[in-house]
């Protein structure tokens, strides 16, 4: 069997953390910055974990 390639889209991504939870960044975070309520803002410099629905095609994306 050949190795599984990473999908580099996924990489730029989404990051593992040491525990093993995959976190994402919010979207909507690049266009019209300045209409944004501030809250909204600070929001957009943090990461979240992605859904357990999710992760699982995303781990295999990741060739974990």
């Amino acid at each position: 069997m050949p190795k599984i390639k990473t999908h580099k889209g996924a990489a730029s991504r989404f990051r593992v953390t040491g525990g093993g939870k995959i976190m994402r960044m919010y979207g909507s975070r690049n266009n019209f910055r300045r209409k944004k309520r501030k809250p909204v803002r600070v929001k957009f410099g943090r990461t979240v974990p992605v859904s357990a629905s999710q992760s699982r095609t995303i781990r295999k994306m990741l060739a974990e």
